[in-house]
């Protein structure tokens, strides 16, 4: 693993953090959490910067490490997260690069890169979370179309997305891996129902989503008819191997907040605090050296990282239940009051050791694909 820029990696982050410096005072004021349209329309209108100026194809026509430098400067930078793009950008898009055909290619990466189009998740389903390869979605074979019923359920952005990545069941006799298709469903077409659901911070990014009898076109389908386990296998190595790249970034900065406040209202005092985030601190730096090496080993394997995402996955999301449990100790009462920084934080870590694939799934993965243990029963 090389941990040092090259020449030109190196000329591409002094270049990108002068555009950073020059095009983040002229951004327009971030919308209400919300006001969802208006998000939508801050974040596709960042991405077209960034189209603009050349750094949109980042996440695809690029080396990981370029990608990792990209994602480590902008979070440095305060720049625009993904948001209401990052299943686009990070999840269907990357597996469209690898998985699709030419024409698939050409008709959905460009208007995601120009920041023209909002994709939504839909994996999850109220039977079938954690075991997703016990979904019961239904796509039966109709001419040229796919007829969808079922639903889904935790769908990221689907309120406001144009597209869904989704996965179905067209084999229903097959075994329960192998009987499953990847579609990209056409957010507008008739039978699609949308219920927004409220989390415990109080945003509504997610949403269930029934199914009654969508068309969807067999042209659609990203790989082989009931080959969609293989291709969410993809799919699900990009949200673990490197969509949370730029969050680590973001812990640490946050991690450097919080000594600072301590220091401010005399919590630095306390040595076991001291301690705490002492050890979090070096928890993250080796976290940010994983994530270096995944790297490494994507652009060994052609861009798609491998099972170590499971074990960056596994160890971040416990790191950032307790980061922000450390928050609210430095904050002390102050941490009940949901204006405070870091407060609705810490509530949607709690998620983190559920969403994309919760700590037991990547546990069982590690143990069974890295470790060469037996498959439990």
């Amino acid at each position: 693993m090389n941990l040092t820029d090259t020449p030109e990696e190196e000329e591409f982050r002094a270049r990108l953090r002068e555009w950073l410096g020059e095009v983040l005072p002229t951004l327009p004021p971030k919308p209400s959490p919300d006001d969802w349209p208006g998000r939508r329309a801050y974040d596709l209108g960042w991405q077209r910067r960034l189209y603009d100026a050349g750094y949109a194809d980042v996440h695809w026509g690029a080396s990981p490490t370029v990608r990792l430098i990209f994602l480590e400067e902008t979070e440095k930078a305060g720049a625009p997260y993904v948001g209401a793009g990052f299943v686009g950008l990070l999840h269907a898009g990357p597996t469209i690069a690898a998985e699709g055909t030419p024409e698939q290619r050409a008709r959905w990466l460009p208007p995601i890169l120009r920041g023209e189009e909002v994709w939504c998740q839909g994996f999850s389903e109220p039977d079938a979370g954690s075991d997703l390869a016990a979904l019961r979605t239904r796509a039966r074979r109709d001419g040229d179309d796919y007829v969808v019923s079922g639903s889904k359920i935790w769908t990221s952005h689907a309120e406001v997305a144009d597209w869904c990545e989704l996965l179905v069941r067209t084999d229903p006799q097959a075994p329960k891996h192998r009987g499953i298709s990847w579609l990209a469903m056409p957010m507008d077409a008739p039978g699609i129902t949308v219920r927004p659901l409220r989390t415990l911070a109080g945003s509504a990014e997610f949403a269930e989503v029934f199914l009654d009898e969508v068309r969807v076109p067999v042209a659609n389908r990203v790989g082989d008819e009931n080959d969609g386990w293989r291709v969410t296998m993809v799919t699900l190595s990009f949200e673990r191997g490197t969509a949370f790249v730029g969050e680590v970034v973001a812990c640490r900065r946050v991690l450097r907040e919080l000594a600072g406040e301590a220091r401010k209202n005399g919590r630095w005092d306390d040595p076991v605090l001291r301690r705490r985030l002492g050890r979090l601190n070096a928890e993250f730096r080796a976290l940010w050296r994983l994530t270096q090496w995944n790297v490494s080993e994507a652009e060994r394997t052609g861009g798609v990282p491998g099972v170590g995402g499971s074990v960056f996955k596994l160890r971040y999301s416990h790191a950032r239940q307790e980061l922000y449990d450390a928050a609210a100790d430095v904050l002390g009462p102050q941490a009940l009051d949901l204006d405070r920084p870091w407060v609705l934080d810490r509530l949607s870590s709690l998620s983190y050791t559920i969403a994309a694939g919760t700590s037991q799934i990547q546990r069982n993965i590690v143990a069974e694909r890295i470790l060469g243990l037996p498959k439990g029963r």
